[in-house]
C-alpha cells in the first residue's frame, strides 16, 4: 500500500512539469477583464473617449462614490488596469503589477460593492444570498410574467435568461484572489518575459523554481 501511494505521489509530482499552465491561464483570464475595464473608463486612442465621466463618478457624493482626490484616483485606477493588462499579456513584472491591481480591486470592493454583500447576481439558493434576494427574485418572476404575457419572451431570452443584478463583491473578490496567486507564484515559466529575464540575470532562482 505504501509503495502504491508513493508511486501515485510521484505521478502527481510529475504534473509539475507543466505547472506553468496555471499562472498562464490566470493571466489569460485577467487580461481581457482589466483591458475592457480600462477602455470603458478611457480609450486613449479614441478622440471621443474621456476619463471625465469616471472622475465625475468618483467625485460626486450623491450619485457617485464621493472619493477624495477623484481625478488622481481615476487616473490611478485606469493606469493600473490599462498597463496591468499589457504587462499580464507580456508576463512582465507580473508580481509587481499585481500589487496596484489588487489595491484597485480592494477599492472597488469596499467603495462600490461592499454594501451589496457577496453576490454579483441575486440567487436565494446561495449560502451567501443577500437579505434582499427573495424580494429581488419575486420582482424578477413578476417581470418575467409580464414579458411572457405581453412580449415575445422566446426572442427576448434567446441569448440568455433575465437576472437581477446585486452588484456585490463576488467578482472583485475573485479577481483579487487570482491576483494574489500571481503575486506569490509569478508569471510562470517559459511563456513570460519575467521567466527569461530571470533565467538570464538570476539563474539561481530559476534553477530553484525548476527543480
Amino acid at each position: 500500500m505504501i509503495t502504491l501511494l508513493q508511486r501515485l505521489q510521484q505521478l502527481l509530482n510529475a504534473t509539475r512539469q507543466v505547472d506553468f499552465v496555471a499562472p498562464l491561464l490566470l493571466r489569460a483570464y485577467l487580461i481581457p477583464v482589466f483591458w475592457i475595464a480600462a477602455n470603458n473608463k478611457w480609450n486613449p486612442f479614441n478622440p471621443d473617449s474621456s476619463l471625465q465621466n469616471t472622475i465625475d463618478w468618483f467625485a460626486n457624493p450623491d450619485w457617485g462614490l464621493g472619493l477624495p482626490f477623484p481625478e488622481l484616483m481615476a487616473y490611478l485606477a485606469w493606469s493600473a488596469e490599462y498597463f496591468g493588462a499589457i504587462l499580464l499579456l507580456l508576463g512582465f513584472a507580473v508580481r509587481w503589477v499585481s500589487i496596484p491591481l489588487m489595491i484597485t480591486m480592494l477599492v472597488a470592493a469596499f467603495s462600490v460593492h461592499w454594501k451589496n454583500g457577496w453576490q454579483a447576481i441575486h440567487d436565494p439558493m446561495s449560502a451567501f444570498a443577500a437579505d434582499t434576494a427573495p424580494a429581488a427574485i419575486e420582482r424578477l418572476d413578476r417581470a418575467k410574467s409580464i414579458l411572457q404575457e405581453h412580449g415575445n419572451y422566446s426572442w427576448l431570452t434567446e441569448h440568455g435568461s433575465f437576472v437581477v443584478l446585486n452588484n456585490g463583491i463576488e467578482f472583485a473578490a475573485t479577481y483579487f484572489v487570482m491576483l494574489l496567486a500571481l503575486f506569490f507564484i509569478g508569471a510562470g515559466r517559459y511563456i513570460s518575459v519575467d521567466y527569461w529575464l530571470a533565467k538570464r540575470y538570476m539563474p539561481n532562482e530559476v534553477i530553484h523554481v525548476d527543480s
